[in-house]
């Protein structure tokens, strides 16, 4: 195999970037299939990406307005504190 089918690692995560919001080429995401077969790491990186592409898709989870409230009140007193 020539050159032209190796990447590197950070090319590797950019086109697993791309994959994810579905702007990778073919030609791209045949490099990364490549390189994700010799690359620990970057299978990781894919991996944990892939998760959080499905955990940011699902349907939103619903809280009650106490929780709600709670939560809201918690964060301005914090943010407050890093006002001053």
């Amino acid at each position: 195999m020539s050159n032209k089918f190796f990447i590197p690692c950070e090319e590797a995560n950019h086109v697993c970037d791309k994959t994810q919001y579905k702007e990778a080429s073919l030609w791209e995401k045949i490099k990364l299939n490549i390189h994700l077969i010799y690359c620990r790491a970057c299978r990781k990186y894919t991996k944990n990406n892939t998760k959080l592409t499905k955990l940011v898709t699902k349907k939103p989870v619903s809280l009650e307005a106490s929780a709600k409230e709670s939560i809201k009140s918690v964060f301005e007193k914090e943010l407050a504190k890093h006002q001053h």
